[in-house]
């Protein structure tokens, strides 16, 4: 799961990044409001960590920008503010919970997981097809419970299509979740990461849709996500 952080303090930034990937997140950082517009823009990423002092455009008003746009993204405030009413101010923003400074790392994580968990619509996260569970918090994969070892960039490629299982997801989508960090990547890129999946996955069914991307289909009854 990818998870954006907006946070102008960048010591505290960088802190948040660090607690979230050590939690098997992938992470992205915003310092400031426009910064996290063109973030959320590109629609790669499944949950935001907002602080609300930011410059400029404080937190509160971005968020209600991103709902009135249609941005559903689960929004969790991390932020200094403790009053009761500026509480209930972030959930009738549109927030969907909301943590006071100073925060606990575990206590974080514990919510990012709970608020990712509601988002994907079941109770533990987990896309089951054939012996294989994909686990989308905890970002494991096994086959009959043994782990099957996956890259960063494998586990990126197969999040983003198991959590768009039934819906054609294109080639620039992809390539944007493997390397958003700046690389320039080789035209090729995502079709080496799919074979590799093909490989390693053999029971997941990805389908080349030519000329627009791949599609993974579950078999009946496992769950399809959306997001």
């Amino acid at each position: 799961m990818r998870v954006l952080v907006v946070e102008d303090e960048p010591s505290l930034r960088a802190q948040l990044v660090k607690t979230l990937h050590e939690a098997s997140f992938d992470v992205d950082g915003a310092a400031t409001a426009n910064e996290a517009d063109l973030w959320v823009r590109q629609g790669i990423h499944d949950l935001i960590v907002l602080d609300l002092g930011l410059p400029g455009r404080d937190g509160l008003t971005l968020l209600k920008g991103w709902r009135a746009a249609g941005v559903m993204l689960p929004v969790l405030i991390l932020t200094a503010r403790d009053a009761w009413y500026e509480k209930v101010d972030g959930i009738e923003a549109g927030a969907d919970d909301y943590l006071t400074k100073p925060y606990h790392p575990a206590e974080l994580v514990a919510r990012v997981r709970a608020l990712l968990r509601r988002a994907t619509g079941e109770a533990r996260g987990v896309i089951r097809c054939g012996d294989l569970a994909i686990d989308l918090i905890a970002g494991q994969v096994t086959r009959n419970g043994t782990p099957i070892g996956l890259t960063a960039k494998e586990w990126s490629l197969l999040e983003g299509l198991v959590t768009r299982a039934g819906r054609i997801v294109s080639k620039d989508f992809l390539r944007e979740r493997l390397y958003s960090d700046g690389e320039d990547p080789e035209s090729n890129t995502v079709e080496v990461f799919v074979a590799r999946l093909r490989r390693k996955l053999p029971e997941l069914p990805i389908v080349t849709e030519r000329g627009m991307g791949y599609r993974v289909t579950l078999p009946k009854g496992d769950p399809e996500k959306g997001v």
